[in-house]
């Protein structure tokens, strides 16, 4: 579950674990969904008898597409601070793909808050270190520094 806090303890959470998210089952169906509302059709991610050729052996998800699921990873694993008006996304610092995510596989993310920095009143960019594990294999899918804004009524 995210943590609940007040904007004034957002500082005791730099540097620690805020949560770590549900498993997330990446179907095929999902794959081709992504593929799809990306324009992204290479074989790999939606042709499972070609994909089978490949030294995956199956049908791999679109990097972007594990990105993607942070917006709900944060959800489980973030920070809610209260009186928030919005959350928004402010970027990347950095990302690197690490290991392929193969159809059907399981992955979850774990959240670390990096930073903290009120740019204005109510307004706090977080920094997040990101790391998206598969089930069962010990190489993460993805990492990354994430930037977030949260806007709060003061």
């Amino acid at each position: 579950m995210a943590v609940t806090t007040q904007a004034q303890n957002l500082t005791d959470y730099v540097g620690k674990t805020t949560g770590v998210s549900r498993w997330f089952t990446i179907t095929q169906e999902q794959i081709d969904n992504f593929a799809d509302a990306t324009h992204d059709h290479q074989f790999i991610h939606i042709d499972p008898i070609k994909a089978k050729e490949t030294p995956f052996g199956t049908t791999i998800a679109h990097g972007f597409l594990s990105l993607s699921l942070l917006s709900a990873i944060a959800y489980d694993a973030g920070i809610n601070l209260e009186n928030t008006l919005m959350g928004l996304n402010y970027g990347f610092d950095k990302i690197r793909f690490l290991q392929p995510v193969t159809v059907n596989s399981k992955i979850r993310g774990h959240m670390v808050l990096a930073n903290v920095l009120e740019k204005r009143p109510g307004q706090f960019l977080l920094t997040w270190d990101i790391t998206v594990e598969i089930d069962s294999l010990d190489k993460p899918a993805l990492t990354a520094q994430w930037l977030t804004m949260t806007i709060i009524n003061p």
